[in-house]
């Protein structure tokens, strides 16, 4: 019972809609309807502003943290019950029952959960994304290589095998959103961070 609890505590946290409530509260916007359509961080920092853009990155990566603290603190660390919260809170981001189940791409609740899992591995994948961001300026292509490479980092780095499971299966949705962002890519139409696009998205 208690097990059931942590995951339905965990789908629940996860399906706030971070973006789509500080859009409304900076200024009534419709997420769905402005900029990528997509409820994120970059989406958020595009239409309505980059302060609330980085207020729903921390909302969302807290989404994967608090669930496995919560977790460890009642039932201690248990790789497979961790690996099952994770899956469930970072379901909850993609899957919100808040918002019709229409939800993010993930990257950043999935940064929060590997942040509790992985610390080291984590690190080693956002520095990567740091460097593909300031060599190509393209958010979606960091992202997509920090997701792609996380299994392989938590085969080196994490305490239980489990754990690469999660980053297999996290790793694969998170690339799996952005299946429209890499056809961008493909075709060179990505927006690209700070870029002319970027800014005339933030003036509507």
């Amino acid at each position: 019972m208690t097990e059931l609890l942590l995951l339905l505590m965990a789908y629940l946290l996860g399906s706030i809609p971070t973006g789509v409530l500080l859009a409304r509260i900076y200024g009534g916007k419709d997420l769905s309807k402005e900029g990528s359509g997509n409820i994120g961080a970059t989406n958020v920092g595009r239409v309505v502003g980059k302060k609330a853009g980085l207020i729903t990155l921390v909302g969302d990566c807290l989404k994967g943290i608090l669930p496995l603290v919560i977790t460890m603190a009642v039932a201690g660390r248990i790789p497979w019950l961790i690996s099952a919260v994770a899956l469930t809170a970072f379901l909850g981001h993609l899957y919100p029952v808040f918002n019709k189940f229409k939800g993010g791409k993930g990257v950043a609740t999935a940064l929060g959960v590997f942040l509790v899992v992985s610390p080291l591995a984590t690190l080693l994948a956002v520095i990567t994304f740091a460097l593909i961001l300031y060599l190509w300026r393209y958010v979606s292509l960091g992202s997509i290589i920090a997701a792609g490479i996380m299994p392989a980092l938590m085969g080196i780095f994490a305490s239980s095998k489990i754990y690469i499971v999660l980053a297999v299966l996290v790793g694969g949705l998170v690339i799996y959103r952005h299946r429209e962002n890499i056809k961008r890519l493909i075709e060179g139409k990505e927006n690209k961070f700070g870029g002319e696009k970027e800014a005339n998205a933030q003036r509507t």
